[in-house]
């Protein structure tokens, strides 16, 4: 029986509990820092954009972040909070300077939560400001006052200094910061403030160009042209076209990353299209036009309004109360600057213009290719001998579609136990049946022709975009050999090639399993190497017995549980340093086998260099 609706089950709560009790209304989510959006790593945002307003407030060139352990120090050189409201400002919701539209004309942040949540979530928070030689600090513990000094004097410059530590009771016990996600956050910063310089544990970021050394860093490959780059007051754009398959797109607001794109992103694909069209005067299909495209987009917009807390999507529909709508104002800037921009650049022009040529003839050969395809699957009903499906899948009303995982497993052995233990209602399985075809240097229509690559997409549904992807996490789970790794590299290989979205959106991760199993007859301990394994000889005692696990089908439905249930122990795939891949593609996957041999000969280590070194 239900408990009873009475008033007594009315309660309230105040802003300090709500936050602890509900963060994810206001950080979006915990998380144990694997993901670059998980809830520490907004912490330390939210803690930045304070400092940046700042500095777009022309006071401070400096933002300084040092990280020891799980401890985090920002200190900047702006106006500093005003003493005699620093716990205020640190701690009372809807407390802040930026509902004044004159100081802080276009802020990122304008609800005054914020810091309130990073004191809230935090086990230990200080802050300290520094006014015209006199300084104030507040200390806190889960959002509550344990400490306020009085104004003293101190010769420092002008400006605010936080210090925090998460609260492992809400982040877990094994969080902790991954510095490329966070080195990530910091060049966002620096490309988007030229003139700012930030350092991480000293280390200075600073950017000379904009969005176009943004472009520079985070591109996958070579470009087909030169990076064109348009500025104009409340605007700037970067993009240029590659060879990869699909469109990557960074876009931010007022400095903020905006992840989920907006109302802004939405404008210049519909723009770019536009003023090509008009340019080339010819009604190309916005796919031809945006296919392969790398662009950056960043709009200064009075009073933004995102979708969430944590600001990821941009919701506004006009620039400003008194300004024109977003979709005008960017509309009109590229049709002037891009146009003007092609005029004077012929050559860059005409690069565009085969490009999309042949985006047009490679979609209409695809076509063909797709219906066939489909045509083949529908009559040997090959769908479902590969696939053993789940009930629920991302983006289902059902809260637990977000743990919808597909296991990618080589050969029926291993498919047969993980399937035999999985959770049926968010796992499923996707067998291989040997090694994958090496998809390097092919192009898109060999997923049709391969039977295997075509069911794999279409498990995925991915064939157009993630808009449809049916699971939160693909993971590759290959046995701990040679030939285990090498269709773990063949499936990189496919998603970089292909999907390149999939691992940049971090869906993509690699399984752990254990290497042994040590037990005696009250205990048994999984090892995933051989430090793990020598701790759990010591603590079974002279009568342990050693298994080594050399393959999936190895293992047994009943062991399998430990390994894809609450303890699974996953890799993510990520692409910081994308930049580089094209060449190491090529390098490991490409007809260069002279060149790879020497490399194996010169860098190979037998069992006897490592054990002495």
């Amino acid at each position: 029986m239900p408990s009873a609706y009475t008033e007594a089950s009315i309660k309230t709560l105040s802003s300090l509990e709500h936050i602890r009790l509900r963060p994810g209304m206001y950080i979006g989510r915990l998380g144990n820092g694997t993901h670059a959006e998980d809830g520490i790593y907004v912490l330390l945002k939210e803690t930045i954009d304070n400092s940046i307003d700042e500095f777009m407030m022309g006071q401070g060139r400096k933002i300084e972040v040092d990280i020891t352990d799980r401890t985090i120090r920002v200190r900047d050189y702006g106006r500093g909070i005003p003493l005699g409201k620093l716990v205020d400002c640190v701690s009372i919701i809807n407390t802040g300077a930026k509902y004044d539209s004159e100081t802080f004309q276009k802020a990122v942040g304008l609800n005054g939560v914020g810091q309130k949540a990073v004191n809230a979530l935090s086990i230990a928070y200080r802050a300290q400001a520094f006014r015209d030689g006199e300084t104030k600090v507040a200390e806190f513990a889960a959002g509550r006052l344990k400490k306020e000094t009085k104004v003293t004097k101190l010769d420092e410059r002008n400006g605010t200094l936080i210090e925090f530590t998460p609260d492992e009771a809400l982040f877990g016990k094994d969080f902790k910061y991954r510095m490329e996600f966070i080195e990530d956050m910091l060049w966002n910063y620096a490309f988007l403030n030229r003139g700012l310089t930030l350092t991480l544990n000293g280390k200075p970021f600073k950017s000379e160009h904009g969005l176009k050394d943004l472009l520079t860093k985070e591109l996958s490959g070579e470009p087909l042209y030169p990076i064109i780059h348009l500025e104009g007051e409340d605007i700037e754009v970067a993009f240029t076209h590659g060879n990869h398959y699909g469109e990557e797109y960074w876009s931010f607001v007022n400095g903020q990353h905006t992840t989920m794109g907006g109302t802004h992103l939405a404008a210049f694909r519909e723009a770019l299209v536009d003023t090509l069209r008009n340019h080339f005067k010819k009604d190309f299909d916005a796919a031809d036009i945006r296919q392969s495209i790398d662009a950056a987009i960043v709009v200064r917009v009075q009073e933004p309004v995102f979708e969430s807390q944590t600001k990821t999507k941009l919701g506004s529909s006009d620039l400003g109360p008194k300004g024109p709508s977003i979709k005008e104002f960017v509309g009109k800037f590229m049709q002037q600057s891009l146009d003007t921009y092609l005029h004077k650049n012929r050559e860059t022009a005409e690069i565009i213009r085969k490009k999309i040529d042949e985006n047009e003839h490679e979609r209409k050969e695809l076509a063909g290719i797709r219906n066939i395809a489909r045509e083949r699957a529908k009559k040997a009903s090959l769908h479902n001998r590969k696939l053993r499906d789940c009930r629920l899948h991302l983006g289902d009303r059902n809260p637990r579609g977000e743990e919808s995982t597909l296991f990618i497993v080589e050969g029926d052995s291993a498919a047969g136990s993980l399937t035999a233990t999985r959770d049926v209602q968010t796992q499923a399985v996707f067998a291989l049946k040997g090694k994958p075809l090496n998809t390097y240097g092919l192009t898109k229509k060999v997923i049709y022709e391969n039977e295997e690559f075509h069911l794999l997409q279409s498990a995925l549904n991915i064939e157009d975009g993630l808009d449809g992807l049916r699971y939160n996490r693909i993971v590759i789970a290959t046995d701990a050999d040679v030939d285990g790794m090498h269709i773990r590299l063949l499936l990189l290989s496919f998603f970089l090639q292909f999907f390149p979205d999939v691992i940049r959106n971090n869906h993509l991760f690699i399984l752990q399993t254990p290497l042994f199993r040590v037990r005696n007859k009250k205990i048994t301990r999984y090892c995933y190497s051989e430090q793990e394994k020598q701790a759990a000889v010591v603590e079974c005692g002279a009568t342990h017995e050693i298994t080594r696990f050399k393959g999936l089908g190895e293992i047994s439905a009943g062991e399998f549980k430990d390994f894809i249930g609450e303890n699974i122990r996953l890799d993510p795939v990520n692409l910081h340093h994308l930049y580089s891949s094209d060449e190491l593609l090529s390098f490991f996957m490409g007809k260069n086998t002279p060149e790879r041999q020497d490399f194996i000969i010169d860098n190979l280590r037998v069992e006897k260099d490592l054990v002495e070194a």
